[in-house]
């Protein structure tokens, strides 16, 4: 997948400049401001930039998706500061009482009797069904049907013009994670990814995995498979016989991969071993190590030229490619609990917003690179699974099996008062 049109981004000074500016204006964005720790006096990169035609791609083990963006600066953070940005005047937390039917206070209770919280997006609907985590939400092309994946080890198949479920299908062990290319659904189970082509009813079982399947991705008729061992497989489709052939495994990892994304020539993955590997994808070798997250890594995605990656850690990582060649961390920002799962999506006004699911069975919205605060999404245990959707749909799935359909309005309104 091409992130950024396979050209390097070029930055601007955003002050008027003089003969001197003028020798820096095609250079780039000192990574050091961007960290705010620069203590070049003067230093040779910019510190003041703007980003041009931003693209965000991410799978969180859903497959692999990219959104231009076409706003937005390369300065990180800088919403986080203020707060709660949002005129929500209850605490920010569902009342325990609401969920179980019986708070007695109704509108004089404190806390929030709503599923969400926060301005420009609303719950549209909920699909009741697997009894287990959802560990994975697919839409393939040319097809009118949701698919979702349980560790309960079931597939099943919603319409989406009636909202019932269609089909349930036993896939035969606990679903590990699911993906959509085009019209191919990908489901990781122990020991295997089954593949089903929607459009031609064609079933393939791909072996070689050990243990779970954590994560896929496909690129370029390549589909890779993280699986519990640390190993990831790779599997090329072959038109001539309609078979996925295996091509390759990456070994490196010490424990299970839980998390692929393609980017630029690279392929990064996260694992339960803490660390983050940057792969090349022509010749299919680690290329650096990432170390900087003290716990298992569960979600990298790839905005623009920064990879985005999420720990138990409880931070979320910004990286930079410096003039090395190798990413280094260039923001960190910090929740109150671990974060288990990151995806990008649009808001109704084509802002990129990051979507990161907490173990404090919360999703929080931030817009980018601000991380200013958009909103807050409430579950009854913590979402596992992030999906976007045309039109300004996003699915959740979470541990209790519940998956839930939002949406973002033409015109935000704050949804609590």
């Amino acid at each position: 997948m091409d992130v950024d049109g396979g050209n390097k981004r070029v930055f601007h000074r955003l002050a008027g400049a003089t003969a001197a500016d003028t020798r820096h204006h095609q250079k780039k964005v000192c990574y050091h401001w961007q960290a705010g720790n620069c203590n070049r006096h003067p230093c040779p990169f910019l510190h003041s930039a703007t980003v041009y035609g931003s693209t965000m791609s991410c799978n969180n083990n859903n497959g692999r998706r990219s959104h231009t963006f076409m706003n937005g600066t390369s300065t990180w953070g800088h919403g986080c500061g203020g707060g709660n940005h949002r005129a929500v005047r209850k605490a920010d937390k569902v009342c325990n009482y609401w969920v179980q039917g019986n708070c007695g206070y109704g509108e004089r209770c404190k806390f929030i009797h709503s599923w969400s919280c926060g301005d420009g997006f609303s719950l549209l609907t909920q699909l009741e069904g697997h009894t287990k985590v959802v560990s994975g939400i697919a839409l393939p092309s040319g097809s009118d049907k949701l698919y979702t994946a349980s560790i309960d080890e079931t597939l099943r198949v919603w319409d989406c013009q009636s909202g019932q479920c269609t089909a349930e299908i036993n896939v035969g062990g606990e679903v590990g994670c699911m993906i959509n290319e085009g019209p191919w659904i990908f489901v990781g189970i122990p020991n295997c990814v089954r593949a089903w082509n929607t459009q031609t009813c064609m079933e393939l079982s791909l072996q070689g995995p050990v243990g779970q399947v954590y994560a896929l991705v496909v690129n370029n008729d390549i589909l890779f498979a993280g699986t519990q061992d640390g190993s990831i497989l790779a599997w090329k489709f072959n038109v001539v016989v309609n078979v996925f052939e295996p091509a390759a495994s990456l070994t490196g990892h010490s424990r299970g991969v839980v998390s692929l994304v393609v980017g630029p020539n690279r392929l990064y993955s996260a694992s339960m071993d803490n660390t983050i590997r940057v792969w090349n994808l022509e010749h299919l070798q680690c290329l650096q190590i990432l170390t900087d997250h003290t716990s298992i890594v569960m979600s990298v995605l790839c905005w623009d030229q920064f990879l985005l990656s999420c720990s138990l850690d409880k931070t979320v990582k910004v990286w930079v490619t410096t003039e090395s060649g190798k990413l280094e961390v260039t923001y960190t920002h910090k929740e109150e609990h671990g974060v288990v799962a990151l995806c990008g999506v649009h808001d109704s006004q084509g802002k990129p917003i990051l979507l990161c699911s907490c173990t404090d069975n919360t999703l929080r919205l931030y817009e980018l690179p601000s991380f200013l605060d958009r909103g807050k999404i409430f579950t009854k245990q913590e979402i596992r699974t992030i999906k976007m959707g045309p039109g300004g749909i996003f699915f959740t799935g979470d541990g209790s099996g519940q998956v839930r359909v939002w949406n973002w309005a033409i015109d935000p309104t704050i949804s609590i008062q």
